[in-house]
């Protein structure tokens, strides 16, 4: 991430394995929210695991089961943790302060005082789990239905809340049967299966894509998207699907800021090379555009270089011979004067895509990924679809084009057909892994080709 790793490793525990709360003052806190006069624990829940499921900084969360009368199915009960608000915006207001003392040391990689003005800025609203509930809806409605009003299905698992046992301190929603992607290493030892098998690999790739589909849809097309995307937030379901968690810190970026990074990103997918003047001159505008603000004397080639960087993981050298490192003393984040802080959430979520997809030895580009939600959403916002016909007169229309169909079912498909092999034996499920793999690489490399 913006760190460097001996710190995010130290660190990491306190994403979903802080010293949880006794579950006598979880249940206290659980009966001060939901309950009414009158009514008991024993009235909503039928069943309370004692030891919590996680215990984050926030919040912790416990697996339980509803009674018959609210439905009687196994749920996960997010409790926030008493007086917390006050002490972690105290302990952000010292980082503040720490952070804007060493604002121009030359030691720091980027402007961590934006980044924690952010931070601060989110966090107010992730103490409130009504407003989490409306952005996991939200959310899933955005995943859920296609561009042209079609329902579709999502390609990760989003809990739903339930209604009624919504509080501002606790949140009842739906179970997820699996374990978080910072512990799927351990679980695939566990269960037998090799790190570099032609099965985790797979997993691999469907990871990364889902959740280039997942942020990108979400960012380019409403803005409005998931703001903490850890790999405790992050769970490998039993059936092989993905989920995700926690939507306490959720951003809304303006419809310019959009078009801008839409925009980005065909520049990007578009360019005819790594060096080509005008290309670099043509992206380097518009990341300026976006709010890039450049140190002194930074070469002409650096906003392209911190776009690259940013959003191309496959870019084998950086223009202006930087650094792909972040730590490294010639990264292009050394270039930024300031970020936009408006912008720096939408970064972390790249920066976490383009994490992964090099600890799984994956080349992988957001912005060939991304380019044609981002031309999609350019045409749409000119009125006009990617082929140049009238959008707006297409939605009057309100007709179902088959095309849409054919692509509605590929998915529902695809989505079955994932689920029934991770219920397949062991040695067979590692050979339709093995071909499948293969297949996408040969697609891939298929793809590569048409683009040079």
């Amino acid at each position: 991430d913006l760190f460097p790793p001996e710190y995010t490793e130290a660190l990491s525990s306190f994403t979903d394995n802080v010293d949880p709360l006794p579950v006598e003052l979880v249940k206290a806190v659980i009966e001060k929210e939901l309950l009414v006069r009158g009514e008991e624990f024993s009235d909503i829940f039928e069943e309370f695991d004692a030891i919590p499921l996680g215990a984050a900084s926030v919040a912790q969360v416990h697996r339980a089961k509803l009674t018959p009368k609210w439905g009687g199915k196994e749920v996960a009960v997010k409790v926030q943790r008493p007086s917390i608000e006050s002490k972690l915006m105290g302990d952000i207001a010292n980082l503040k302060a720490l952070a804007k003392t060493f604002r121009e040391a030359d030691a720091l990689p980027l402007d961590y005082y934006t980044v924690f003005c952010e931070l601060e800025k989110q966090l107010g609203d992730e103490f409130d789990f009504i407003a989490e509930a409306v952005a996991m809806d939200r959310i899933r409605e955005t995943l859920t239905r296609s561009p042209d009003g079609l329902r579709i299905e999502s390609p990760v698992v989003l809990p739903q809340p339930v209604p009624g046992l919504v509080s501002k301190r606790v949140l009842v929603m739906d179970y997820l049967q699996g374990v978080p992607l910072s512990r799927a290493a351990e679980e695939m030892l566990k269960k037998g299966i090799d790190p570099s098998s032609p099965e985790a690999q797979l997993f691999g790739r469907k990871l990364l894509r889902s959740l280039t589909e997942v942020f990108g849809r979400c960012i380019l097309e409403s803005g409005f998207f998931h703001a903490d995307p850890h790999p405790g937030n992050i769970f490998v379901l039993d059936d092989g699907r993905i989920g995700l968690i926690d939507f306490g810190q959720v951003k809304q970026i303006g419809g310019r800021a959009r078009e801008t990074l839409s925009k980005v990103m065909v520049a990007l997918d578009e360019r005819e090379s790594d060096e080509n003047p005008p290309d670099l001159e043509k992206i380097g505008d518009l990341a300026l555009e976006l709010g890039v603000e450049l140190a002194d004397g930074t070469p002409p080639v650096a906003p392209a270089a911190v776009a690259m960087w940013l959003f191309d993981g496959s870019v084998e050298q950086l223009p202006g011979g930087y650094d792909k490192g972040e730590l490294s003393p010639n990264s292009p984040v050394k270039a930024l004067k300031s970020f936009p802080q408006d912008l720096v959430l939408v970064g972390r979520s790249s920066i976490l895509i383009k994490g992964l997809s090099n600890r799984l030895g994956i080349p992988w580009s957001l912005s060939r990924e991304w380019a044609p939600i981002a031309r999609r959403v350019l045409a749409e916002n000119s009125g006009t679809d990617s082929k140049g016909s009238s959008s707006v007169a297409q939605k009057k229309e309100g007709k179902i084009r088959m095309r849409d169909v054919v692509t509605m079912l590929k998915q529902w498909g695809r989505g079955k057909a994932s689920r029934a092999v991770t219920r397949l034996p062991s040695p067979i499920r590692t050979r339709v892994a093995a071909y499948a793999l293969k297949l996408q690489k040969r697609r891939e490399a298929r793809e590569d080709r048409l683009k040079k």
